[in-house]
């Protein structure tokens, strides 16, 4: 429930109260007004959230109007006490219009945006150099990515040109902050390799693609959903979001810097993997509730540009998506190191005598592009001699590059 102000002339009184309560909408105070040197007439509403758009929609051409909307909920109690509760209990989705004017109010000034930006970018680096996984959390709450990624979204499902463009370079701006801060910082304390925790957030999975989904579904549904209805606060939709942008910022700097180039272009996909994937999630959630290219108090709604606009973020989704599995493993060591190590396991528990203890896969990052080999780890209880142990070892090998097409390095050893 919102509460709106409006005035108007007082000839204009009645059509604005007939339509409000076209639309359902409670006349809370009736009440004279002196606005610019003339008789007005204040009316004060109670409109649920879904049915403001509508109404404005009605009354927007009515000359002179003027209104005052309280983006939050009130609470309204009525006569006969006995429906409190039915009066409370409003939980009904915000209106088009308000989530638009929310998305316009999130672009803010570019100084403290970049700023945010910058800090962002700082901890970052700091989380990756000293392989502190809490400063990444730290830095997914800072980062400024949320804002432009949600409004880029509302301006895809309203069709807007201006609003697209201005939250493209938002975006834009935002990341090419962060990953010039963790080049500086990179070439001032003079990194000279990368570390685990660069090189293990750098590998990416077969289903990095749910990521942005998640989260453009989860910033859009924070927009819409009323504050009462709502289960997840606003920081929390926006570190998911910066957690699908901020890391992979941070490791393209760190990665220019080092010179390895196959973390920048693993990081420089999985940047325009959330873009996109953001995107398209955000604008079908915007969709289904109500948000089009046309509605009240917004003349810049095209449905080419809307359409345009998806349409090319799903090609580039596609795109995406055939050179993940196309580049094979560069874009799935995360999940293909996985399912190496179950390989080596089976193989393992099928030969008699022998019981797996431990077996870790990992890539590395230490090669050229392309070029670098599986570690595969191998902890077995059985009694092995050293010729056993090698001919083992090389079957392994021999299993996973058959198997998988990569190179493999394995460690084998064995206790009785």
């Amino acid at each position: 429930m919102r509460q709106l102000a409006l005035t108007v002339d007082p000839s204009q009184t009645e059509a604005v109260i007939e339509a409000a309560r076209k639309h359902d909408i409670v006349l809370f105070a009736q009440v004279d007004a002196q606005a610019e040197d003339s008789l007005r007439q204040m009316l004060i509403f109670e409109a649920p959230n879904a049915r403001i758009e509508a109404f404005v929609g009605a009354i927007e051409d009515h000359e002179g109007l003027r209104a005052i909307f309280a983006p939050q909920g009130i609470i309204s109690l009525r006569p006969p006490a006995s429906e409190a509760e039915d009066q409370m209990l409003d939980i009904q989705p915000r209106s088009p219009l308000e989530v638009f004017l929310d998305g316009l109010q999130s672009i803010g000034s570019w100084p403290g945006f970049l700023s945010y930006a910058v800090i962002g970018g700082i901890i970052v680096w700091i989380g990756l150099f000293t392989e502190s996984v809490f400063l990444l959390v730290a830095a997914m709450l800072i980062a400024p990515f949320a804002g432009p990624a949600m409004t880029l979204a509302i301006a895809t499902a309203r069709g807007d040109h201006t609003l697209l463009m201005r939250s493209l370079s938002r975006y834009c701006a935002a990341l090419l902050a962060s990953i010039a801060t963790a080049y500086l910082l990179s070439v001032i304390f003079d990194q000279q390799i990368a570390t685990a925790l660069m090189i293990e957030t750098s590998m990416r999975s077969t289903v990095s693609f749910l990521l942005p989904l998640a989260a453009g579904v989860a910033g859009a549904l924070n927009l819409v959903q009323s504050e009462r209805s709502s289960l997840v606060s606003g920081a929390a939709t926006g570190m998911l979001v910066a957690a699908a942008l901020a890391p992979p910022a941070g490791l393209v700097g760190m990665g220019l810097a080092l010179g390895e180039m196959d973390m920048v272009i693993s990081s420089l996909w999985a940047l325009a993997i959330q873009i996109v994937g953001i995107n398209l999630a955000g604008f079908v959630v915007f969709r289904i509730y109500g948000l089009g290219t046309k509605g009240a108090r917004y003349p810049r709604g095209n449905t080419t540009i809307a359409r345009a606009s998806i349409v090319i973020s799903t090609i580039a989704l596609a795109a995406l998506l055939a050179v993940q599995f196309w580049k094979t493993p560069q874009f799935q060591q995360s999940s293909l190191a996985q399912r190496i190590s179950a390989s080596v396991q089976k193989e393992v528990i099928d030969t008699p005598g022998m019981r797996p203890m431990i077996i870790q896969s990992q890539f590395t990052r230490n090669r050229s592009w392309g070029e670098n080999p599986v570690w595969v780890t191998v902890k077995l209880q059985g009694a092995l001699s050293e010729s056993e142990k090698q001919a083992f070892a090389n079957r392994l090998e021999a299993r996973v590059e058959q198997e998988f097409g990569v190179t493999a390095l394995i460690e084998l050893s064995a206790v009785s």
